[in-house]
């Protein structure tokens, strides 16, 4: 009995794990001080910022004259869920964090709040930006 009991909820937890990840995926909007802005998570695990028509991340991409990638992880095992950012510079391989905090309010509405400075936000503030997810 309990080898079928493994055999069946195993797949589920994974499962359960996959469809959350599936969750970020997508291009979201948002307004921060009067201004649209997009945040893009793709399958592959890239991640990108679009504002007033300049996109910053991706698979590949320029910043001050330098090729650069931006990655992004999630950890859905912590409340608020944590969301990383990762850039880093192709040629060196030097990169930086960024880490942020994530809640879901429905399946489509994202409460998201990061920080520059290595310090991951502890809870939603003023920061904060409400995301929609775009259809």
């Amino acid at each position: 009995m309990k080898h079928l009991f493994t055999f069946f909820i195993i797949p589920l937890l994974l499962l359960n794990t996959t469809s959350q990840k599936e969750n970020f995926v997508g291009k979201w909007v948002g307004e921060d001080q009067n201004e649209i802005g997009y945040m893009i998570f793709d399958e592959e695990g890239y991640a990108a910022f679009e504002i007033s028509g300049t996109v910053m991340g991706g698979k590949e991409f320029i910043m001050k004259g330098q090729k650069g990638k931006m990655t992004y992880t999630i950890n859905y095992n912590t409340t608020p869920i944590e969301v990383d950012f990762t850039m880093t510079k192709i040629e060196s391989g030097e990169s930086k964090k960024i880490l942020g905090i994530a809640e879901f309010t429905d399946k489509d509405t994202l409460n998201f709040d990061m920080s520059f400075d290595s310090e991951r936000p502890t809870e939603f503030g003023e920061g904060s930006i409400t995301l929609k997810r775009v259809k």
